[in-house]
C-alpha cells in the first residue's frame, strides 16, 4: 500500500541557502571550473528553479567569485590554518608542503589558473583573487615571522622569503595540467628547496 504521509520540504533560512549555493559553486569551480558556474548549473546541483540562485545572485558574477573565494580559503585553511595548534613553524611548513605537492594539489593549482586567466576581464574576480593573494602572503609571511623570531629561521626579511617562495610555488602550480609522470622530483621539490635555503635550513628539514 502507498504511503500516504506528505513529506514536507524544509524551509531553508536565508543565511543557509545561501551558505548551500556557495559551496555547491565552490565545488564545481574546483573539479569543472568557474565557467561552469552558473545560474542553471547550480540550479540543476541543488535541485531547485534558477531564480532562486538568482534572487541570493542577481549577478552570477558575485556567485562567481563567491566560488573561488570560498574554494581559496578552504584550501589556505587546510594547507596553513591559522589557529596556532603547538607546531613549531618548522613543523607548520613542513605539513604545508606535504599537503601542497603532488597530484592531489592539482584541482586547486587549476582554479588559480583559471581565476587568474578570467580576472583579465572580470572586476569582480580581479578583485577577489588580489584579496586571497594578500590572505596567502599573509598567513605565509606570519609563520616566517614567528620562526625567525623563535631562532628556527635565519632570513634578513621575511616578507621577500616569503615572496619568493610563492613565486616558485605558483610557478609549479602553472603546470598543474602537465602529466605527473612528466614531473621530475628535481622540479616538483623546488619549492621546498627554495624555502630551506631562504630560511636557513639544513636540505631535508622540510621534506624531500
Amino acid at each position: 500500500m502507498a504511503s500516504s504521509v506528505q513529506h514536507k520540504r524544509i524551509r531553508k533560512s536565508p543565511s543557509d541557502r545561501r551558505a548551500e549555493i556557495v559551496e555547491a559553486a565552490a565545488a564545481i569551480a574546483l573539479t569543472e571550473g568557474l565557467e561552469c558556474v552558473t545560474l542553471r548549473r547550480i540550479a540543476e546541483e541543488l535541485g531547485v528553479r534558477p531564480g532562486l540562485i538568482g534572487h541570493y545572485f542577481p549577478a552570477v558574477e558575485e556567485l562567481v567569485a563567491e566560488a573561488f573565494g570560498t574554494a581559496a580559503s578552504g584550501e589556505l585553511d587546510t594547507l596553513l590554518p591559522a589557529e596556532r595548534t603547538g607546531e613549531r613553524p618548522t613543523e607548520r611548513l613542513k605539513r604545508f608542503f606535504a599537503l601542497a605537492t603532488g597530484p592531489a594539489y592539482d584541482d586547486v593549482s587549476r582554479l588559480w589558473i583559471n581565476a587568474r586567466h578570467l580576472s583579465r576581464y572580470r572586476p569582480v574576480l580581479r578583485d577577489r583573487v588580489g584579496r586571497q593573494e594578500a590572505l596567502w602572503r599573509g598567513r605565509l609571511e606570519e609563520v616566517i615571522r614567528d620562526g625567525a623570531e623563535s631562532g628556527e629561521f635565519r632570513t634578513a626579511d621575511p616578507y621577500v622569503a616569503t615572496m619568493r617562495i610563492l613565486v616558485v610555488i605558483d610557478g609549479l602550480g602553472a603546470h598543474a595540467n602537465t602529466p605527473a609522470d612528466e614531473r621530475p622530483e628535481a622540479v616538483t621539490g623546488m619549492a621546498v628547496r627554495t624555502a630551506e635555503r631562504e630560511l636557513g635550513l639544513a636540505s631535508g628539514v622540510l621534506g624531500s
